[in-house]
C-alpha cells in the first residue's frame, strides 16, 4: 500500500513591516484584496486596538474579539453586513497577520441576514429624481442607471476607458477583479465629454502646480513613474 502525503500548506512570505497595521496591510496587498478591502480591515484592526484599549491583538483571542462584536450590535446597532465585515477583518488579522490558530472561530456568533423585498422604483419615479438631479451629481446619476456600473466603479473611471468611437466604457476591476464592458448611452456622450473638458482643466492646473498623480493600481506606478500624472489615467 501507498501512504498518500497531504501537500505542504504554502509558506507566507515573512513580513517586513514592523507595526501592525502595516503588517497587515503588506499581507492584503500580497494576497491582492481589493483597495477598499484594505481600507475597511485596517479601520476594523484600528477600532478594535483602541476599544480594547490598545493592547496588542495577539495578548487577546475569542473572548475579546465577542466582546468587541457584541459592543458593535448592541450599542452601535450595526448591521449585520457590517458586523461580517468586522469579523472577517479580524479573523484575517490573526490568521494571515499574526499566524495564530483559531480555535474559538466556529464559537463566535454570526448574525443572520435579514432578507427584504428590494424596492425598485418605476421608470417614471427614476426619471422624477433624475430631473432633479444636477452637475456632476446627476451625470453620476444617469451614468450609473444607464450602464449598470456600481458606485465605486463610475468613481473610479479613467479618461482612457471611456470610447466615444465605440461609444462603450471599460470598467476595470469590477466585482469579482473582472473587466467588463457596458455600452455608453447617447443621451450622455454631450455631458459626458464636458465633465471631461472640466476635468482637463483641472489636471493642467495640476501639473502646472507639479502636484502628485492618482492612484495607479499594482505595480504600474514603479513601471511607469509617470503614468499617474498622464491625462489617460485621469
Amino acid at each position: 500500500m501507498y501512504s498518500i502525503n497531504k501537500p505542504n500548506k504554502p509558506r507566507k512570505p515573512v513580513l517586513s513591516s514592523t507595526r501592525l497595521l502595516d503588517q497587515l496591510r503588506e499581507r492584503l496587498r500580497y494576497l491582492h484584496y481589493s483597495l477598499r478591502t484594505e481600507q475597511n480591515y485596517v479601520y476594523w484592526a484600528r477600532f478594535f486596538i483602541r476599544w480594547h484599549g490598545l493592547r496588542h491583538p495577539k495578548d487577546m483571542g475569542g473572548k475579546e474579539v465577542e466582546e468587541f462584536l457584541s459592543m458593535l450590535a448592541n450599542e452601535r446597532k450595526a448591521a449585520p453586513s457590517t458586523h461580517r465585515q468586522a469579523l472577517s477583518a479580524l479573523l484575517f488579522l490573526y490568521k494571515e497577520v499574526l499566524d495564530i490558530e483559531l480555535p474559538w472561530m466556529q464559537e463566535i456568533g454570526r448574525p443572520v441576514p435579514t432578507k427584504r423585498i428590494p424596492v425598485v422604483l418605476t421608470a417614471e419615479e427614476i426619471s422624477q429624481v433624475l430631473l432633479l438631479m444636477h452637475g456632476v451629481t446627476g451625470l453620476l446619476a444617469r451614468l450609473i442607471y444607464g450602464t449598470g456600473m456600481r458606485l465605486r466603479e463610475a468613481l473610479s473611471l479613467r479618461i482612457k476607458d471611456v470610447d466615444f468611437g465605440r461609444r462603450v466604457i471599460i470598467v476595470r476591476e469590477g466585482k469579482g477583479g473582472k473587466d467588463r464592458v457596458v455600452m455608453l448611452p447617447a443621451s450622455l456622450t454631450a455631458a459626458l465629454r464636458d465633465q471631461i473638458a472640466h476635468s482637463r482643466a483641472l489636471w493642467e492646473a495640476d501639473r502646472q502646480a507639479a502636484l502628485p498623480g492618482v492612484y495607479l493600481p499594482f505595480a504600474l506606478e514603479a513601471k511607469y513613474p509617470r503614468a499617474g500624472q498622464s491625462w489617460t489615467w485621469q
